[in-house]
């Protein structure tokens, strides 16, 4: 599993890209997705420019992808997985998880295929059992429809963000295209 950790952080990595600071960023200083204050928490003293990579990949490891179980759920899905970490590192792993709960409610057939969870965006056991539910019965399509219901929910929530703040709109095209699209 460790590799395959490592692979999904790598991605997240190479989408992030290096250094950015644009003045209409709410996070500020950023680089590998990493905000200046979450480096800072973290132990990282030096300027955001240099933060290294490894740091930035243990980081990322720990706190979008151990930390909130989403290691748990690559047991069941490494595509679920991957979309949760990469929307965790934008978004918050808490709205990640979430998105997953809503998506899960939505497609139960009105809970004929399994009951309904709380959306809290809590990545626990619950979610997980219900999540392997889905997927053992609808399968591989499943699985994509699934991903396709995290993006939806993730590009809507790009474009409110926008449509409250149009400070945000030199960012909606990346969005979309790096998160939503690819």
């Amino acid at each position: 599993m460790t590799k395959r950790v490592d692979d999904i952080i790598n991605e997240v990595i190479q989408i992030e890209a290096g250094y950015v600071n644009h003045p209409a960023d709410r996070g500020g200083p950023t680089r590998y997705g990493i905000t200046e204050a979450v480096a800072r928490a973290n132990g990282y003293r030096g300027a955001m420019q240099n933060l290294p990579r490894a740091f930035a990949h243990q980081l990322l490891k720990k706190r979008y992808f151990i930390e909130p179980g989403f290691e748990a759920a690559a047991e069941i899905s490494r595509e679920i997985a991957e979309e949760l970490t990469d929307t965790g590192v934008n978004m918050g792993p808490p709205v990640a998880t979430r998105f997953l709960q809503v998506a899960l409610n939505a497609l139960n057939r009105d809970q004929q295929d399994y009951p309904d969870i709380e959306e809290d965006g809590q990545l626990g056991p619950v979610t997980l059992r219900t999540l392997q539910a889905f997927l053992d019965k609808r399968g591989r399509l499943g699985e994509q429809v699934m991903l396709t219901a995290l993006n939806c929910q993730q590009g809507a929530r790009y474009i409110d963000i926008v449509r409250r703040d149009a400070s945000q709109e030199a960012f909606i095209f990346g969005w979309l295209a790096n998160r939503v699209v690819l």
